[in-house]
């Protein structure tokens, strides 16, 4: 896994009145500091990448529908530098992924409904002066291919 990357398993607790899930407690191991949260969205087969921070800590849990998330480690000097890292999160695996600066991020709708992420990143954002910094997620950039991978 990239250096710095950290995994938290969600539990979820269900009755017959539905369900909870806890994200992210002040208490945890993981936990940095509270900047915002904010929920983003995807349609089927969207492509939202490649971007990083130089600041901010990512905390994702994807809470409808499936993700493809993936992660590219361009920190020269990285333990980890090139590698890529690919994370199906959702529905069927509930996990709250930290994403350190400097590490590439993007993620792909696989779900056939659109899928939701809340993202409870360590800074609030700055509208003057954004913490964030884009690569086009298909012109080869960072070697990664997009498209479905069958067989």
């Amino acid at each position: 896994m990239i250096n710095g990357v950290k995994i938290k398993k969600l539990k979820v607790i269900s009755d017959e009145r539905g369900r909870l899930m806890e994200m992210l407690r002040a208490d945890d191991e993981i936990f940095l500091k509270f900047g915002q949260v904010y929920l983003t969205t995807a349609y089927p087969g969207a492509v939202k990448a490649w971007h990083y921070h130089k600041k901010q800590v990512d905390h994702f849990v994807v809470i409808k529908g499936v993700m493809k998330v993936v992660l590219y480690d361009g920190r020269e000097g990285s333990p980890t530098y090139k590698e890529i890292n690919e994370f199906f999160m959702g529905d069927h695996n509930p996990i709250l992924l930290q994403i350190p600066p400097l590490v590439f991020h993007g993620f792909k709708c696989i779900s056939e409904r659109e899928a939701m992420v809340i993202n409870c990143p360590t800074e609030v954002y700055s509208y003057q002066d954004p913490d964030e910094y884009r690569v086009e997620p298909h012109r080869g950039e960072i070697p990664y291919d997009w498209s479905r991978k069958d067989g």
